[in-house]
């Protein structure tokens, strides 16, 4: 009996490394934001890329403090502009360098290069992207091109083949502008799967999700119904709160500092966590909830902002963005719903799954935090 319960722990514990491993190196989705104009006599491409991730694949931070300083950004600025030119290039037409700059965005410090040609291309304009590509899966790069009256919104995944963003050559004399497609629907599931801090805030709302206290303490649900119901609380919760900042910050209505708001996301999953080991919520799961997605929703709202669209294509990209968000969000919960109810029975589950999973999230959101608001990188 003890050997199995041995072996049971051991493999309930083996999952939980498998599901938290990947979060203890959680960053920030790395996304970079390119502008293509071209018009009757030239072409430009102003290409940004966060310094954070030209550090990733260029070793900017010569001394290795985790500190990039102005000298160091200096001195690598001819390897950034050979590094860009190599892996972003627009087809049919050569394009030299024009400008370099630094750019502060919300999210940091971009390296912003302005590359132009006098040749505009004979159909619409197609770019080959691999930033990134050897070094980060998860990187996107968001497109906006406007070729003779006619914009586009696209997204740019690098990978073993490069990736191509064109417009329609047929769309030129349509609309003057034309929305992302589908696009951001996707970028949305993109981002909330690697926001790495938004499923880990998930995950420990969903820990007790399957279990009830009793005067014996914490026992496993009877049916999966009962398990649903306050799943589907939590997530409307969270969904409207975060819908919500989502769009008051992506339109700038509302605008708060990352240097506030990511600290404040690790900050939401170490309550969420204690909450699993304390009643701290008093039965308000729903309520807690939706104020943590207030938070939450700030933190989503960054691509969409950087992109400075035309009202009609905003209101267009926020929508699908939002969709992305919940339908990714919406997958990450069933999976996790389900695993967790096929785990509820075990006597191992509220020792080490509940508390053991809670106690980790902890940990991982503590060090988060200690990084978002030092400015270090611990993990």
């Amino acid at each position: 009996m003890h050997a199995s319960m041995r072996f049971v722990r051991a493999i309930v514990a083996a999952l939980l490394c498998a599901a938290f491993a990947p979060l203890a190196h959680a960053h920030k989705a790395s996304d970079a934001y390119l502008f293509l104009a071209s018009g009757d006599a030239a072409t430009t491409l102003r290409i940004d890329v966060a310094l954070r991730d030209l550090d990733v694949a260029l070793d900017v931070d010569a001394d290795g403090d985790g500190k990039l300083t102005w000298k160091e950004v200096r001195t690598a600025w001819p390897a950034i502009e050979t590094y860009l030119r190599q892996r972003v290039t627009l087809e049919g037409c050569p394009l030299e360098p024009e400008s370099r700059a630094l750019e502060r965005r919300v999210d940091g410090t971009y390296a912003a290069l302005t590359l132009r040609s006098r040749c505009t291309p004979a159909l619409a304009p197609a770019i080959r992207y691999d930033v990134m590509a050897e070094v980060d899966p998860t990187h996107r790069g968001i497109v906006r091109v406007a070729w003779r009256g006619t914009t586009a919104l696209q997204i740019l995944v690098p990978g073993v083949r490069s990736a191509t963003a064109s417009i329609d050559s047929s769309s030129a004399s349509a609309q003057p502008a034309r929305g992302p497609g589908l696009s951001f629907v996707r970028e949305g599931i993109h981002h909330i799967a690697t926001g790495y801090d938004h499923v880990l805030f998930l995950i420990c709302l969903l820990l007790p999700s399957v279990l009830r206290p009793t005067k014996q303490g914490w026992r496993p649900v009877d049916t999966f119904m009962e398990a649903l119901l306050p799943v589907v609380g939590i997530v409307t919760s969270f969904t409207v709160a975060h819908s919500i900042t989502l769009g008051l910050a992506a339109m700038d209505i509302v605008s708060i500092s990352p240097a506030i708001i990511e600290p404040a996301i690790a900050f939401t999953i170490v309550l969420a966590a204690l909450g699993n080991f304390w009643p701290v919520f008093h039965g308000r799961r729903a309520i807690v909830t939706f104020c943590f997605g207030l938070v939450h929703g700030f933190g989503f709202a960054g691509v969409l902002k950087e992109l400075a669209l035309p009202r009609g294509e905003f209101a267009w990209a926020l929508f699908q963005f939002n969709l992305g968000i919940e339908i990714g969000q919406l997958l990450i919960v069933a999976a996790a719903t389900l695993l967790l109810f096929s785990l509820r029975g075990l006597r191992a589950y509220p020792p080490l799954v509940l508390r053991g999973g809670s106690a980790l999230a902890m940990a991982i959101a503590a060090l988060w935090f200690v990084e978002r608001v030092a400015n270090l990188s611990l993990l």
